[in-house]
């Protein structure tokens, strides 16, 4: 970074503290301090330090609600931009505003013209995926987030007089815990389960294949016959990635006959979707997140591009999978068109609810309400993905499939990608993300209200600060006094 881009960078980070300042942000503590048993208890922890854990965590603030954040990764490696995501550039418009919650100085185009200038935004397309971690690193530092890295979760207690949930945690110097009075999960797009990963590949050894979101040296594969199965934005980036490592050949294998055009999603992203997906009905949450499913999200154009510009990738259309066997270090993949020969299987199949995946959920999983629970599809539009989807109040918070049966569970928020059904793409995605953290803070703020109302009854009835001193005026005298 030159002197300039330190110069220019500094007096954004000073208009943005003068904008804060001018807001008040962040609020005014109001949260009465709690300890439990001599325990204190946090506000709020946040669950995750990507970009949805960071949002909620500032909206938060700006309700005058304390957060700490735990993440398990180190710092600058929170979320998939730098791990396993694999695309070269962010898929969303670069014009999106992302977490910044309504504050100009705070988006990733006043970041990146503070350092780089207005000539070099108008020329980019999309955003760089590694510059987006290094404005999200930046965002993090300005914005004072509290972010415990190194942290990992390993069990979620709601306590039983449901009064705060005990949180395990395990860092490099042990295990701990602590206890929140709500806690949100600000944990991807994986955030309840793990990769969706499909039965055919039990026959293989782990060392044959991996998931499009495993953390993985792409090298290993230089000189193999490669096999990507799925068409999606992630299969066209691995296929990519691979072909970039030198791999021999790249077969993507795509059920369909064709790859859709048009990203039905991208179409429904109007204000109206956003702010009221919450206050459909069941019939329409399920009709319009179903409708996309089926319509598939094509990958997009440059990430398709990278994988064609190889003349060794081949797209292989009208290719489901049948079985595959092992051959020695090597498989033979049957399609419904040929059968093919690899010596290194990509599967990039999404992800799905799978608590039995995520040990930290052992205690609530069995008692979170589903949308299977709460809504039964017309005949033809069933949809597992939907159908495991947690069923989730005004406020992201979990709700019990038996009442009665975990106190406490909804003083858990999920804030990630399966809270889709319920409100929209408002938890995780670039789009919408602030909506969604603003409608959280904005919940919580009101959830704490209630529960603390005579603690703040009190103070009303304690609060003696003068307007008026009794000096400002004199009384007037009686009507025959009056001169």
């Amino acid at each position: 970074m030159t002197s300039d881009s330190v110069s220019s960078l500094a007096a954004l980070e000073a208009r943005l503290a003068q904008d804060l300042d001018y807001l008040g942000w962040p609020g005014r503590q109001w949260m009465p301090v709690r300890h439990k048993d001599g325990e204190a208890v946090l506000d709020v922890a946040v669950i995750g330090g990507g970009q949805a854990g960071l949002a909620a965590s500032v909206a938060l603030a700006q309700q005058g609600i304390r957060a700490v954040v735990f993440d398990r990764s180190p710092a600058g490696k929170e979320g998939p931009w730098a791990t396993t995501a694999r695309m070269e550039t962010l898929r969303s418009p670069k014009e999106l505003t992302g977490p910044a919650l309504g504050l100009p100085s705070l988006t990733f185009r006043a970041w990146f013209e503070a350092q780089f200038g207005r000539e070099a935004w108008a020329a980019m397309d999309k955003i760089p995926r590694l510059q987006w971690m290094d404005y999200l690193g930046w965002y993090r530092r300005v914005m004072n987030v509290d972010v415990r890295n190194d942290t990992a979760v390993t069990g979620i207690h709601p306590l039983p007089d449901a009064t705060a949930v005990r949180l395990d945690l395990r860092t490099p110097a042990g295990a701990h815990s602590v206890l929140a009075r709500r806690v949100v999960l600000a944990t991807g797009r994986d955030g309840l389960g793990g990769p969706a990963v499909p039965a055919f590949v039990d026959a293989l050894s782990r060392s044959q294949w991996a998931h499009s979101s495993d953390e993985m040296d792409y090298g290993q594969l230089a000189g193999l016959r490669v096999g990507v199965v799925g068409a999606g934005s992630s299969a066209m980036d691995s296929a990519a990635t691979a072909l970039e490592a030198g791999a021999r050949s790249v077969e993507i294998l795509i059920r369909r006959p064709d790859l859709p055009r048009v990203n039905k999603g991208k179409g429904a992203g109007v204000p109206g979707l956003t702010q009221g997906h919450f206050d459909l009905s069941d019939e329409r949450k399920w009709r319009i997140r179903h409708y996309i499913n089926v319509a598939n999200v094509p990958p997009p154009h440059g990430s398709t591009l990278r994988v064609s510009a190889f003349p060794n990738a081949y797209f292989n259309f009208g290719c489901p999978i049948l079985s595959v066997a092992p051959q020695g270090d090597s498989m033979r993949v049957s399609t419904p068109k040929r059968d093919f020969e690899f010596d290194f299987l990509i599967v990039s199949t999404g992800f799905k609810v799978d608590w039995p995946n995520r040990p930290e959920f052992d205690v609530i999983a069995a008692h979170i309400r589903t949308w299977k629970d709460r809504f039964v599809p017309a005949p033809g539009d069933e949809d597992q993905e939907l159908a495991d989807s947690p069923d989730l109040g005004p406020a992201f918070e979990f709700q019990e499939r038996v009442p009665g049966e975990c106190p406490g569970l909804d003083r858990i928020h999920c804030f990630c990608y399966p809270a889709a059904l319920s409100h929209g793409t408002v938890s995780g995605d670039i789009p919408a993300i602030s909506d969604g953290a603003k409608r959280l803070a904005g919940g919580i703020a009101s959830l704490f209200y209630r529960e603390d109302f005579d603690h703040h009854f009190a103070n009303l009835e304690a609060y003696s600060e003068p307007e008026l001193f009794g000096d400002e005026w004199v009384p007037a005298p009686p009507p025959g006094e009056r001169t």
